[in-house]
């Protein structure tokens, strides 16, 4: 009796669902695998489309995904008959990479991910369901000196050792020869690398993985030494909660800035107990020199760290001064690393005339793509981690932090020992990675920022820090109101990408909290908009002397602190950076019943032109925008100032908008969105040589024109 097509799709379903599941169980706990790390697959059979019969199919989590929150559209699916038959036309390890476009020829149907370097390892298996991971305490044993030793020893010939290689074709090709010569084994230990096993089942795939990394851990825990990273350091323990999350903050512009040299960079700061550990032991310094060995680490982390040699008492201009030598060394030594291993030509057309195989002759080695660190270890105080936007920024922290891990558990059953400099190299600079580098988006106009934004939980302030999120920007939500601040935060992305704060503008201490906020959340500050406002729309004999101070106070004396406690941020950073004055037509127009609002956003105005003319030798842009008549979504207009404004021209107050419109040259009315679109101009790299402007946005109001 045959099988219908249906029932066969259902199987297929299954066999997908069954996978994700799988997948998705692995990737959430850390100890299983990193975050984008490692790969899960499942054979199963499918239906060719068109001629209707049976095909055997492969699913593999795509290139650049990730376990734990793995879909079906991240799976690659592959024609396994077709998919084998490459090994028929493998010309050798020296041209293997040729491999990867091959399965470009063997995919199955539409759609679906791109098929990642390891696909090879999934295919050639015979096993219906395999997995790799990188569980720390899998590559703790994996990067031990005696690793093969001390897996024959931990696991017999259950689990089998495999000598280092690069991920690749012949990678799968030797695991799958395992497999064949040794079919009690349910899995492999990758030297320097990770894990791999493999089941009959989905259900026992993932028993035999968790099975290799659980041995493992106990292992390590009943055999290592109680002091794996040495006796403490004496001065490098961590200093205490709030001392150092304000050394922390205090360091944090300098050191972005310093791994910002070639290419601006968003941070991410921990102070994870592990980490602090780590620094307060004896032998850090030797551990972080060797680097990371697993190569999902050091293409995040680099190949090496750069460590601060002084004690956690240090104070911070001494930190400072030291920051920047050893990141001068540091930049000297990674180019020299670069030198030491890189093939001339750096993409070249001596590319196409390279020799498979000869070394002398390979083909030229991507230019160097920066020599700033990306992880900067600070004793007593914990860990900065950088990358091109926030989650990267965190992930490679996490990583680093996945690196000492394995360093903890190599070191206390063996020594650490990970994979040779001239391998860290041939992957950090694979032609394969440039690749995958190349077919990035392009960044946003914002990509690598982080801004500030007062009074952003609602009105015009969450309308320009919505629109710098949209451009790619890390936004800080600044308000008074915590629940709303965070709840805007939230809505944006998430830390990642926006996190709320309380602050006060008024308060210098709220205000530097505000700023320190910044710091440890993103790294640095590089754009702030003092948008923070209230109104009191009165005539002059009913203007108290209460309500002249609370308008001064919040906008001009607001602003002044918020600027001053940024561009002490900017200025240590050495990166530029712009300061946004949300002004208002009024600074300009004098209109009736209006001198404490008009008085200070005068007041808001030449502030612009006064920092732009101090600051501008820091290449910090300073201007101002000024509105009229942002009704519709306005805090300010909602809380009471829509209705006297009304009052005095005589209009219903839900009419008032429309009133502002007709009164202008264009008759139209001003939201909040058309104030955020000139910040986000303003700041953009366009308008990189503007500092010192007003920028009118009231649709026209020829009595405010600027003269």
């Amino acid at each position: 009796m045959s099988v219908s097509t249906g029932q066969k799709n259902d199987d297929a379903g299954r066999t997908v669902s069954e996978l994700i599941e799988r997948s998705n169980r692995l990737g959430a706990d850390k100890r299983n695998t990193n975050y984008a790390g490692g790969n899960t697959s499942a054979k199963g059979v499918g239906t060719d489309p068109v001629t209707g019969e049976d095909v055997e199919l492969l699913w593999v989590k795509g290139s650049g995904g990730d376990l734990g929150t793995l879909q079906e559209s991240g799976l690659a699916v592959l024609r396994l008959d077709r998919m084998r038959a490459l090994a028929g036309v493998y010309p050798g390890v020296e041209r293997e990479d040729e491999m990867v476009a091959a399965f470009d020829y063997t995919l199955h149907g539409k759609g679906g991910a791109a098929p990642s370097i390891d696909t090879a390892m999934h295919g050639l298996v015979d096993a219906a369901h395999v997995d790799h991971l990188h569980p720390d305490s899998g590559i703790a044993i994996a990067t031990a000196a005696d690793g093969e030793a001390l897996t024959e020893a931990i696991f017999g010939s259950r689990v089998l050792w495999v000598p280092w290689r690069r991920p690749g074709f012949q990678l799968g090709l030797d695991i799958a020869a395992i497999r064949r010569a040794h079919p009690e084994a349910i899995g492999t230990i990758l030297g320097g690398h990770g894990i791999t096993a493999w089941g009959d089942t989905s259900a026992e795939a993932e028993a035999n993985s968790l099975e290799i990394i659980e041995t493992a851990e106990r292992y390590i825990a009943e055999h290592g030494t109680s002091e794996p990273f040495g006796p403490p350091l004496e001065g490098y323990g961590a200093l205490p909660e709030a001392e150092r999350r304000a050394k922390a903050a205090a360091l944090a512009p300098t050191i972005r800035g310093l791994a910002s040299t070639d290419k601006a960079q968003v941070g991410h700061f921990t102070d994870d107990p592990r980490v602090l550990d780590f620094l307060a032991s004896t032998e850090h310094p030797r551990l972080g020199a060797l680097g990371t060995s697993c190569p999902d680490h050091f293409l995040r982390t680099k190949v090496k760290p750069l460590v601060l040699d002084l004690p956690a008492d240090a104070d911070v201009e001494s930190c400072l001064l030291r920051l920047r030598e050893l990141h001068a060394e540091y930049r000297a030594d990674y180019a020299a690393y670069y030198d030491r291993h890189a093939h001339e030509g750096h993409g070249s057309p001596l590319a196409s005339q390279a020799r498979p195989g000869n070394p002398a002759d390979a083909a030229p080695s991507p230019a160097m793509r920066g020599a700033d660190p990306a992880i900067v270890l600070v004793p007593g105080v914990g860990m900065f981690s950088f990358g091109a936007n926030k989650q990267t920024a965190r992930v490679a922290g996490e990583f680093y932090l996945n690196a000492i891990n394995v360093m903890r558990g190599a070191e206390a059953v063996s020594t650490y020992s990970p994979i040779e400099e001239s391998e860290k190299f041939r992957i950090e600079y694979w032609a394969l990675e440039e690749a995958k580098l190349a077919r990035m988006p392009r960044p946003k106009s914002h990509a690598g920022r982080v801004a500030l934004v007062t009074g952003a939980a609602s009105g015009i302030g969450k309308a320009i820090a919505t629109r710098l999120a949209a451009e790619g920007a890390c936004v800080v939500i600044a308000d008074l109101n915590i629940d709303s601040a965070t709840t805007v935060a939230e809505e944006l992305g998430g830390p990642d990408v926006a996190v709320g704060v309380q602050a006060d503008v008024t308060d210098p201490a709220q205000v530097r909290a505000a700023v320190d906020a910044a710091v440890l959340a993103f790294g640095g500050l590089d754009l702030v908009v003092n948008n923070a406002g209230l109104s009191i729309s009165k005539p002059l004999l009913e203007t108290t002397e209460k309500d002249w101070d609370l308008q001064h106070d919040v906008m001009a004396k607001g602003s002044f602190l918020v600027s001053q406690a940024a561009a002490k941020v900017l200025i240590e950073q050495d990166m530029g950076g712009d300061i946004i004055y949300i002004s208002s037509k009024n600074s300009v127009f004098a209109g009736p019943n209006n001198i404490a609002y008009s008085a200070t956003k005068a007041d808001q105005a030449h502030q612009v032109r006064l920092l732009a003319a101090e600051l501008g030798g820091h290449g910090v842009r300073v201007n101002g925008i000024n509105p009229d008549g942002v009704v519709r979504g306005s805090g300010i207009f909602a809380g009471g100032w829509g209705a006297k404004r009304a009052a005095v021209y005589g209009v219903e107050e839900d009419k008032l908008g429309e009133y502002y419109a007709q009164r202008t040259l264009l008759k139209r009315e001003v939201l909040p969105e058309h104030v955020a679109n000139a910040v986000a101009v303003l700041t953009s790299a366009e308008l990189s040589h503007t500092t010192g402007l007003h920028v009118p946005v009231d649709a026209g109001v020829a009595a405010a024109f600027l003269r």
